[in-house]
């Protein structure tokens, strides 16, 4: 059954899953056994849908009614496969723009961001899995609905999907503080793709040794760092200033 963007039953979320529905989340209650339980679980793990274990108190707060154990919430929008967006964005742009998230957590943050990516033509939006905020009815209104005007693809691994970009001939910068050069020096007349990091961490050590580029913002004041929405529109507009000269 649905409610509020919400399928709970066992039953019902495995046809959920059958059906190729986007889900963002799927919660099992601790302990569950039997048959059912066990074709549920293999049927996300199959799909990639990202599980978390809780006690029956967390599914009894997201519904009232009975859930079975298990209540799945669904993104309002549909993500796009990502070796399908990526070839059909490289044969019709010339210089595409894609952005990858590595760990952005935040619903706001990321709408913020969805609206921003909308705003300078960025191509696609590139997602893991796992770690990754979610849509959420929050996620689109921060977006302005630019949550349905962008594609979103999710992966299991941004790494692999960083390397099927390089192999394809997009370039790959990392925005991060650690990085010696200044954005400011580099050539995005060329198809790109900007990566950024997590609220907390930034980008993962070992997705920063792969990437083609590194590069950060000039902070002349007290503060460390920026704000990953504020920074990402600053590298992204960046990449607009350089194609418009």
């Amino acid at each position: 059954m649905k409610n509020n963007q919400l399928i709970y039953g066992i039953r019902a979320v495995l046809e959920a899953i059958d059906a190729d529905q986007p889900i963002n989340k799927l919660f099992i209650q601790k302990g569950l056994k039997g048959e059912l339980y066990k074709e549920l679980e293999s049927a996300a793990r199959k799909n990639g849908v990202s599980l978390s274990y809780v006690p029956i108190e967390k599914l009894n707060r997201l519904t009232r009614n009975n859930h079975q154990g298990a209540v799945a919430q669904i993104s309002p929008v549909q993500f796009h496969k990502f070796e399908e967006l990526v070839e059909q964005v490289l044969s019709k742009e010339k210089f595409p723009l894609f952005l990858l998230l590595d760990g952005v957590s935040d619903v706001r943050n990321f709408g913020a961001i969805i609206r921003t990516a909308e705003c300078s033509g960025v191509d696609g939006i590139i997602i893991s899995k796992n770690g990754a905020a979610p849509i959420t009815d929050d996620t689109v209104k921060t977006s302005a609905g630019a949550a349905f005007n962008v594609p979103i693809a999710k992966v299991d691994h941004l790494k692999d999907a960083i390397f099927y970009l390089q192999s394809s001939g997009v370039v790959v910068t990392g925005a991060t503080e650690k990085a010696e050069n200044e954005i400011y020096g580099l050539d995005f007349n060329q198809p790109t793709a900007i990566i950024m990091g997590s609220e907390e961490k930034g980008i993962s050590p070992s997705t920063l040794n792969i990437l083609d580029h590194q590069a950060k913002l000039p902070l002349l004041g007290k503060i460390g760092s920026l704000n990953v929405s504020v920074a990402c529109g600053v590298f992204l507009y960046e990449v607009v200033r350089q194609r418009k000269n």
